[in-house]
């Protein structure tokens, strides 16, 4: 069962979809897609000589946020795999299923379509992956879970015990991080960024309107202008190794 690509989902209610678009764009330097689906709930943040890895969707209640999207050879073998180790299908729409995870985290299988050609760097900073945050009691289900479902990526603990990695195969380019929350709640995911310089890529970001939240030893939590948190992380933008201490692998 290959997945042959993968999409970080930015997931923001319909009154912040056009925020989260225009610095998203701006961010990664790329354009807007056609709007697509019945409610023009979706887009595609769409970069020059590359493949699509980032889109956004418009959610009609919450307060949005992010997942992941595996693009597959099979999506009905993909989904019965999932459900087998634990998942719940949300919606079965054919060529897209949509499941939830044991400890309730949602994700998405899709067709592949033959995208092979990684985005590069963009001012010394990539969108490489999407962080899920798992409450307490179920984060040892949820690194299993994972770890079963992704056949073929590697799976390793992080640098500090509440990380966990779930790496994909050179070339794929978004990954999984799980991090273990230190009490119970909802499921919940955020988008985090490889920076080379982390102090010069908040600078941007902040000039294009995101708002410091905190920093930690690795990473700075951030908030960009359509209310959702992500991180800049120290780890290596070109190949999402860390450079330093305090940060999973």
């Amino acid at each position: 069962m290959r997945i042959g690509w993968t999409y970080a989902f930015i997931d923001r209610p319909r009154p912040d979809f056009g925020a989260a678009c225009d610095f998203w764009t701006a961010v990664t330097d790329t354009r807007l897609s056609e709007l697509r689906r019945e409610h023009d709930e979706f887009v595609t943040l769409l970069p020059e000589g590359a493949d699509a890895c980032v889109k956004v969707q418009a959610v009609g209640s919450g307060s949005g946020g992010a997942h992941i999207d595996f693009c597959v050879d099979d999506v009905a073998e993909f989904a019965s795999a999932a459900v087998r180790l634990g998942a719940d299908v949300v919606a079965d729409l054919g060529s897209l299923v949509v499941l939830r995870s044991p400890g309730g985290q949602l994700f998405c299988a899709d067709p592949w379509r033959g995208q092979s050609s990684r985005p590069g760097v963009v001012r010394g900073s990539r969108l490489d992956q999407v962080c899920l945050d798992v409450p307490f009691s179920a984060y040892e289900g949820e690194v299993a879970f994972w770890s079963a479902l992704l056949d073929g990526w590697e799976s390793l603990p992080g640098s500090l015990p509440e990380f966990h990695v779930v790496k994909p195969p050179p070339g794929l380019p978004v990954r999984l991080l799980l991090q273990r929350l230190g009490g119970e709640g909802p499921a919940s995911a955020h988008l985090d960024l490889a920076c080379a310089d982390v102090t010069a890529t908040r600078a941007h970001h902040e000039r294009l309107g995101a708002a410091f939240v905190a920093g930690f030893s690795g990473w700075t939590v951030m908030r960009d202008p359509s209310g959702g948190t992500y991180c800049l992380t120290t780890r290596d933008p070109v190949t999402g190794g860390v450079r330093g201490q305090g940060m999973s692998a």
